[in-house]
């Protein structure tokens, strides 16, 4: 087994930065082994919550890390931001929830999206982790 690949932490500021942490998180999930299926599932869920730091928060960062162990393959995902927060979790993730007149799929279309999802929100922070994880 080889050793975890060292994190990426990426600036998300602009709308190049989400194509920039995209293609990361494709590229690690190829590098261990993920299936096509699977780097789109983490690409996409990895696009959709930088666009949200961009539109809600104006920036934040990305860290994309291999944090597999002897069981598994295991890539984590950490986006935060130091914006507004988000002032009904529950409601955020309700299907169909939008702030901004949008289809309101973002949140819980990550959720699904991904094999394990935390997300915490006050004034000030946002954190959003994220993880696909497949058995060895």
């Amino acid at each position: 087994m080889s050793e975890p690949l060292d994190p990426e932490c990426l600036p998300i500021r602009s709308t190049l930065d989400i194509v920039t942490a995209r293609h990361a998180a494709r590229a690690l999930c190829e590098r261990l082994g993920f299936g096509k299926a699977d780097q789109t599932r983490l690409a996409t869920a990895v696009s959709e919550l930088a666009r949200n730091v961009i539109q809600y928060a104006g920036e934040g960062s990305c860290l994309i890390e291999d944090v597999s162990d002897a069981r598994a393959r295991r890539i984590r995902v950490l986006i935060q931001d130091q914006g507004p927060g988000i002032p009904n979790l529950d409601l955020a993730l309700t299907d169909g929830y939008s702030t901004s007149g949008g289809l309101g799929a973002g949140l819980p279309g990550t959720r699904r999206l991904t094999d394990e999802f935390q997300i915490e929100s006050m004034p000030g922070s946002t954190r959003v982790t994220i993880a696909l994880v497949k058995p060895r």
